[in-house]
């Protein structure tokens, strides 16, 4: 088999990874809306080109070529932060075949090579090409919109693999995300630094590509090449460093004291599950490195929302309040029993083990909601927010948006690995199911909460998301209890596809 060959035979099995999963049949629901949630940014991005090209009409300060490359360092920001939630590393892939006789850098330059023929990269092609054809076209000639389209396609490609170098560093440390937040700063330094300091420098600065394309000057195609032939040879030598690190470790035994929590011995059996749902998170570096990206996402908005006008609305208000509540319990309830999936066999062995697992960790992240409550207090105290919406919020999640996400405890299937990241089986996969149930708790609450804005005062909208959130609290014994129930009756088939999955 021949490097072309062995190319399209991975990117057929990659083709029928979903079908191959153990979650196919479930997923495939969520898949169909998933398509239709596509077709909305699709939609929505065709819309953008719209009026971009009639704003391009009136803008005399620039030409249409240049105003879509002023826009472009907000472009490449944006997809490189979306990937984070659709396009996996070529590392996270290569277990399969590391034991057949394959070389594995030709498995790495396979998967690196659909990493950049991937269809996800011509996404932003529905605002591109309307743009073009609306805007660009009938102004500079079909040649000149050809070489626009492709030096933009170039940069998107250059950006996916500096989103997969990026994506394995902070996977493997979580300082790395210095790397990304030093390399944006830099690109934002001018709109705060210099006499013509403001977002309109940095737009100007992009726009002076959009000259060299007038002039017919190649050098922004060669910086552009270089730079993406610089990052995909950056990004080969990372991943096949990363998964000869991940299949050659050694375990590091650290001599250290053992916490006792001796407070949480009153509560009997759910006191142990609570103390295993704390040290699994203290000794674990999946479940840990997840916690302390919610407390910084939490910390960063807080900020931004206390210091800044950006998200002053009521709308957004109400997201960003109930997203860093729930994305404590969120990031780690969407796999509720994945984590648990590597030792399922021991919490079967006595009746209602899982009950009180169950309602141990529902204590624990109510318990967790402290710690968002006391970082949105900032906005509170600028007076940005009311004090009856933090606390209406915070019953709201507690109670509401819990119940939701701990229905996912009977569909869950996988498990996830409690410290191994790079090669490990389904470690990076997020199954369909899980997306759509968090997009649920995070966006339909909102848009309910807002529409009373609409019909009442704000404070009884706030006054019926905490009764809402105490009626689900003061009920919380009875659907865990269903949920237990509906697990034991396809207990078998759970632990058939978690055993199978590790």
């Amino acid at each position: 088999m021949n490097r072309y060959q062995l190319f399209k035979t991975l990117r057929k099995h990659r083709k029928l990874a979903a079908e191959r999963a153990l979650n196919a049949n479930m997923n495939k629901t969520a898949k169909y809306v998933g398509y239709i949630m596509i077709a909305f940014v699709f939609i929505y991005l065709i819309m953008v080109a719209i009026a971009m090209a009639f704003f391009a009409y009136d803008i005399q300060s620039m030409t249409s070529i240049e105003m879509l490359f002023a826009c472009m360092p907000f472009i490449l920001a944006i997809d490189f932060f979306m990937r984070f939630s659709m396009q996996q590393t070529p590392a996270h892939i290569v277990k399969p075949y590391i034991l057949l006789p394959i070389s594995l850098s030709d498995c790495i330059n396979s998967f690196v090579a659909s990493s950049l023929l991937s269809s996800g990269n011509l996404v932003w092609f529905a605002l591109f090409l309307p743009y073009s054809l609306m805007a660009v076209l009938f102004s500079f000639g079909v040649w000149q919109t050809l070489a626009m389209l492709l030096l933009l396609y170039i940069m998107i490609l250059a950006n996916s693999q500096w989103y997969a170098i990026a994506r394995t560093l902070v996977n493997h440390k979580m300082y790395w995300w210095i790397l990304p937040i030093a390399v944006y700063a830099i690109i934002a330094a001018s709109a705060f630094i210099g006499k013509n300091a403001g977002i309109g420098n940095i737009c100007t600065q992009w726009a002076n590509i959009g000259s060299f394309i007038h002039d017919a000057n190649p050098l922004p195609f060669i910086v552009a090449l270089a730079l993406l032939i610089i990052l995909t040879l950056t990004n080969r030598w990372l991943q096949m460093r990363s998964v000869w690190n991940e299949l050659a470790h050694v375990e590091r035994t650290q001599l250290h004291s053992v916490t006792q929590f001796h407070l949480l011995e009153r509560f009997g059996i759910i006191g142990e599950y609570l103390k295993l749902e704390i040290k699994s998170i203290l000794r674990n570096k999946n479940p840990r490195k997840t916690m302390i990206s919610a407390a910084a996402l939490c910390i960063f908005f807080s900020i931004i929302i206390t210091f800044t006008t950006i998200y002053d609305t009521d709308y957004m208000a109400n997201y960003w309040c109930l997203y860093c509540y729930t994305i404590f319990g969120g990031t780690i309830l969407t796999r509720i029993m994945c984590y648990e999936g590597n030792y399922i066999d021991a919490l079967m062995i006595r009746k209602e083990n899982i009950l009180a697992m169950l309602k141990a960790k529902y204590v624990f992240y109510c318990v967790i909601l402290i710690l968002p409550f006391l970082l949105m207090l900032p906005p509170v105290i600028a007076g940005k927010w009311s004090f009856l919406m933090l606390l209406a919020y915070a019953l709201f999640t507690a109670g509401f948006q819990y119940f939701i996400l701990f229905q996912l405890a009977v569909y869950n299937k996988q498990t996830v690995p409690l410290n191994t990241k790079f090669i490990a089986k389904n470690g990076a996969e997020s199954n369909w199911f899980q997306v759509m149930a968090q997009l649920f708790a995070l966006f339909c609450p909102v848009i309910v909460i807002s529409l009373l804005q609409n019909i009442v005062s704000d404070n009884i909208a706030y006054l019926i998301a905490l009764f809402a959130g105490l009626a689900f609290i003061l009920t919380s014994n009875l659907w865990l209890r269903n949920i237990y129930n509906r697990m034991m009756k396809r207990k078998y088939e759970i632990i058939e596809a978690l055993q199978a999955s590790r």
